[in-house]
């Protein structure tokens, strides 16, 4: 569970001498009225020039001890609040990546960014100030009024009953813009959310004509966002002149009782100023712990919006061992195996039975929605079954190691991601010190050659973000490559070829099948023609099996099959008159 104090312990070092810095800094500001207060009484009663600039000295030496103080105390609150957000960011990364596809799922992209982001860096802001002001702020006030004392008792009073006052309105004001400031958060995501999902959406709305809706959403958002924080705002902005208006009755107070007591010669003029100097440290001081506290509240609802993601614990648990691989004949079996996604009422696979040899090519069909992408991502254990076992090389999956099991599969998912660097980095994903000859030799299979050959800079053409600079069918090829390029002994492509044109796809169909013929190849398609040549196809409908066997076998045995396949040589005979009219 995720505990502030458990990554503050490596910087405790950190954590007590900034505080204790600014004490000590603190400690010496307290001591500038009473030496202002010397200066009136004696220097410029006396007119004693030689007074005046040696407590002028004595001023300039508080001030550079204060502000080497301060530095000091500054430098080492940072190096605990940015060492701090460094750790609990490097280990909330490592966490997320230790998710299986179920909690992934739970929580959802976008709420890990900002966990991961913008809440992160508003504990780290909270760490910091903490470290600066907790110590700081209450010492002034309570010193403040402690020297007010030692001035003067009678007038010392002003501030027993001033400190009150204003602490009711700051802290009052705090409490009422709190709730306030949640919702403000809560605006503030939602208008985030709408600005990631336009740019990331923007050429959908467009091809939509959705900007005009959008538009309007986003400016509601917005009005929304802007009125909370008006109102905030507006709470906030009272602060200010009713705290003034407190200690300026204050001061008044100070300098009428202070007046008459100086007629009396038992107050000077000089520990009038010095009675009003910590009348006005203790206001800037009750403003700066004010805020501290608004900050520190922000930084405890993200800190439990932090707290709430380490929390998921990965529902998929790796063997600490792993096991002594042999290879088998029977590569991959799934022996009864049934799966439910988390909150599902109804299964995503049911029963499900086969075995794979190893070298076999295994075709995976069915319609939309059938658990295609499922059960394949059972094999390197994104998900675990529900019920039943998958064995791999006759060991169960759970058996393995994640590095022994997802190190001999390639895998394409359904949507081709690139990442930001070249395209030779991109496939050294699969491996590391692959050769120049690999890349290209898994270039070719994958049909991405001319990929290649289309960018001035060959292999080293660099990938924007999400491979932006290249098309659907470009990227699907070359991440085809990039699990080629490791040479896996199970391949699984998961509706990998959408995007290829089916010359191209039937090009790529042969290549795997001259050239990979020691790998097991899992084929998931909504195409029957990809499917076709399949040494096994297996047909789902509804999570469940609907039959398995060859093309010939299903189109005699399997009517679900037999549908499919005679439904797309319709569409594609019609398509085909249609292009040739």
């Amino acid at each position: 569970m995720f505990k502030i104090t458990d990554y503050l312990k490596e910087y405790k070092k950190e954590s007590i001498i900034a505080p204790l810095f600014k004490m000590l800094e603190a400690s010496f500001e307290l001591f500038v009225p009473l030496v202002m207060a010397a200066i009136v009484d004696v220097g410029i009663k006396n007119a004693d020039g030689t007074y005046i600039v040696r407590m002028g000295f004595v001023l300039l030496a508080l001030a550079v001890i204060g502000l080497s103080c301060s530095i000091t105390a500054q430098y080492f609150a940072a190096k605990a609040s940015v060492g701090f957000g460094e750790s609990v960011r490097r280990d909330l990364f490592a966490h997320i990546n230790a998710l299986s596809y179920t909690e992934l799922d739970q929580a959802g992209t976008s709420t890990l960014i900002t966990r991961m982001t913008n809440d992160i860096n508003q504990l780290q802001s909270g760490v910091n100030m903490f470290l600066r002001l907790f110590l700081r702020s209450p010492f002034i006030v309570v010193g403040a009024m402690v020297m007010a004392f030692t001035v003067d008792v009678k007038a010392a009073f002003v501030f027993v009953v001033a400190i009150p006052a204003l602490s009711v309105v700051v802290f009052g004001i705090m409490l009422c813009t709190i709730p306030l400031y949640r919702k403000v958060q809560k605006a503030l995501d939602h208008v985030l959310r709408m600005t990631r999902e336009n740019l990331a959406g923007a050429r959908v709305i467009r091809a939509f004509c959705r900007q005009e809706d959008e538009n309007r959403e986003y400016r509601e958002g917005s009005e929304r966002l802007y009125a909370v924080q008006t109102l905030v705002g507006r709470i906030s902005a009272v602060m200010n002149p009713v705290t003034y208006i407190i200690v300026n009755v204050a001061i008044i107070a100070i300098i009428w009782i202070g007046g008459l007591q100086v007629d009396t010669g038992k107050l000077t003029q000089g520990e009038v100023i010095a009675l009003v100097n910590y009348m006005s440290q203790i206001l800037i001081e009750l403003v700066k712990l004010a805020n501290l506290i608004i900050l520190l509240t922000k930084a405890a609802a993200c800190s439990g919006r932090v707290r709430d993601v380490f929390a998921l614990t990965p529902s998929v648990k790796e063997h600490p061992v792993g096991v002594d691989i042999e290879k088998t004949e029977d590569k991959v079996v799934f022996d009864h195996v049934t799966f439910t996604y988390q909150g599902a009422k109804e299964p995503a696979l049911k029963d499900i039975s086969f075995t794979a040899k190893a070298g076999q090519t295994i075709g995976i069909i069915g319609g939309t929605g059938c658990g295609k992408s499922t059960l394949v991502n059972l094999i390197p254990r994104f998900y675990d079954a529900t019920e039943g076992e998958i064995r791999v090389d006759g060991v169960n999956v759970r058996g393995y190691s994640f590095h022994q099991l997802r190190d001999r599969i390639g895998i394409v998912p359904q949507k081709a991601v690139l990442f930001n660097g070249t395209i030779a980095e991109n496939l050294r994903w699969g491996d590391e010190d692959a050769s120049e000859e690999q890349l290209k030799k898994a270039l070719s299979v994958a049909q991405a050659d001319d990929v290649i050959a289309s960018k001035k800079d060959g292999l080293e053409e660099m990938v924007l973000q999400g491979g932006r600079n290249f098309s659907g069918g470009q990227r699907q090829r070359l991440t085809i490559a990039r699990a080629l390029v490791r040479e896996p002994e199970i391949l699984i492509l998961d509706d990998s070829a959408s995007a290829l044109d089916y010359a191209t796809d039937a090009r790529l169909r042969k290549a795997l099948l001259e050239q990979t013929d020691k790998m097991t190849v899992f084929l998931v398609s909504q195409r029957a023609a990809t499917i076709k040549q399949a040494d096994r196809i297996i047909v789902l409908e509804d999570g469940c099996m609907a039959g398995a066997g060859t093309h010939e076998e299903l189109m005699k045995s399997c009517e679900v099959y037999r549908e499919i396949v005679i439904s797309q040589n319709e569409s594609e005979g019609k398509e085909g008159q249609e292009n040739g009219r």
